[in-house]
């Protein structure tokens, strides 16, 4: 145990948020970097590390779908042993970094101290290791003493393809990564905004694959540049981690106006600007009334990301009611409660307005949109339905819809692959991670559907495990889930 005392003498802490006003003139991580470093350096991160119980039955671990080892790294941060808390961390987690920015901390959720009282800043003190991890020095390349002479292709370079082509090529096999667009990363690259996590992260830990031997073959749409015939003839495995890229439209009159689109369609600019890459976006929310529809953590991006570009208003719509601020009987501990958070994105300002569905995109003379009909809905025997009066116009210039996606593109890849889809539209797969077609496996939102990215990395390495026991025989790799888990939600 930590702290014997430690949860009954210290309170929750996290570290400070740089001003608004500051942080919407760049596109930097939103803590404060002195209250970040209080953090790593051992002060603060030991202080609210020593307020983990060590419970004896640690929901934390249930929580997490990585199975992380949080208690045993939280004793060893508390007692000043940072090192030791890196190699217990990546024992379980190829990429904590990702899952310290991005994971919404089901493991928080989960926390027994969270019964009745704030949990432990599980999330915080993971990336405050990571941190530590990179600045001393500890994260090193970990090559493969021998090679099987095993070629396999990972297809998608985002947080499940990457955890499987790290754990593959520890494994001694030579992993290809194809990746259709000109960088590498998929969502954490262009799709979440460089305030939510910045790409050194991303950046470091492709040279350190790269440095053990991972090659990344960029600009390659498989199916297109490479037939499927030529990516099995050319690969003993086949890994299909190209996530559920398939966004959900919104088809109401007005949908074909300008200055409608699809979130997915705006991030990618914003992050291409912060790059260095874009001088300027070809959408931009620069003095436009914005409006978002989805209520996610997409949508928040589009809502950061309006706010770094000047928009003149930003609104946030969502047909769910509003969350309650604490947990209700529908989900009790340890479950993930669905509640009314607030993001840094909602701190910088908008409005998030509840329970509404857009009806109409209006346009004017140009062919562009300039405002939305929305009307209240109510839940009528499990259907949104409006509320008679209740329809009223906002302006909008843009709309970015961030309304979630239905699962992976159809395209010639799967088609001509011909694996078998499940009745959710994803890709169908065994316990195994093996698809329908013996040799092609499956990992993260490709065949689970829109989640989390500390499930798509557990996916990933279990993928890879499903693969080396194919390949080999062996049963070296870890398999932290079966895929006919899912959250407890």
């Amino acid at each position: 145990m930590a702290d014997p005392k430690g949860f009954l003498t210290t309170r929750r802490e996290t570290p400070t948020s740089r001003p608004v006003f500051l942080r919407l003139q760049d596109w930097r991580e939103v803590y404060a970097q002195e209250s970040v470093a209080e953090f790593t350096a051992g002060g603060k991160g030991a202080e609210q590390a020593g307020r983990c119980m060590d419970c004896g039955i640690p929901f934390c671990h249930n929580g997490c779908p990585l199975g992380n080892l949080i208690p045993e790294w939280n004793t060893l941060v508390w007692r000043q042993d940072w090192k030791v808390a890196s190699e217990r961390l990546h024992a379980t987690n190829n990429f904590p970094e990702f899952t310290g920015t991005l994971c919404p901390a089901p493991c928080e959720a989960a926390c027994v101290l969270g019964i009745n009282d704030d949990p432990v800043t599980i999330k915080r003190v993971e990336i405050s290791i990571v941190d530590r991890a990179w600045d001393e020095g500890w994260v090193t390349p970990q090559p493969p003493a021998t090679r099987t002479g095993k070629r396999v292709a990972v297809v998608g370079s985002g947080p499940a393809g990457l955890a499987a082509a790290q754990q593959l090529t520890r494994a001694g096999h030579d992993v290809v990564v194809y990746e259709r667009a000109d960088a590498v990363g998929g969502l954490l690259r262009y799709g979440i905004p460089e305030f939510k996590m910045e790409k050194f992260r991303l950046d470091r830990r492709l040279a350190q694959m790269r440095a053990e031997g991972t090659e990344f073959t960029t600009g390659v749409d498989i199916g297109v540049d490479i037939t499927a015939e030529q990516l099995r003839a050319d690969h003993d495995a086949v890994v299909l981690a190209g996530g559920a890229t398939q966004w959900r439209d919104l088809p109401i009159p007005g949908r074909e106006l300008g200055g409608v689109h699809q979130a997915m369609e705006f991030l990618p600019l914003a992050n291409r600007v912060a790059a260095g890459s874009l001088a300027e976006p070809a959408i931009s929310a620069a003095g436009k009334h914005v409006v978002v529809i989805g209520g996610g953590d997409t949508g928040a991006d589009c809502v950061g990301t309006s706010h770094r570009q000047g928009a003149a208003s930003v609104t946030q719509l969502e047909i769910m009611p509003r969350p309650a601020d604490a947990r209700t009987d529908a989900f009790p501990w340890p479950t993930y409660p669905m509640l009314y958070r607030v993001s840094s994105a909602h701190e910088e300002g908008g409005e998030r307005v509840y329970a509404v569905s857009t009806t109409e995109f209006l346009g004017d003379e140009h062919g562009n949109v300039r405002a939305l009909r929305l009307a209240e809905v109510e839940n009528v025997d499990g259907r949104f339905t409006p509320v008679p009066g209740s329809e009223r116009e906002i302006p909008a210039q843009l709309v970015t819809l961030a309304m979630g996606f239905t699962g992976p593109e159809k395209g010639a890849l799967l088609t001509d692959l011909g694996v078998d889809l499940d009745q959710r539209g994803n890709v169908a797969r065994g316990p195994d991670y093996q698809t329908t077609v013996p040799g092609v496996f499956t990992a993260g939102d490709m065949g689970r559907g829109q989640s989390l990215i500390v499930w798509a990395i557990a996916e990933g390495r279990s993928a890879a495990a499903g693969v080396d026991a194919y390949l080999t025989g062996r049963t070296v790799l870890p398999r932290p889930i079966d895929p006919t888990d899912r959250p407890l939600t």
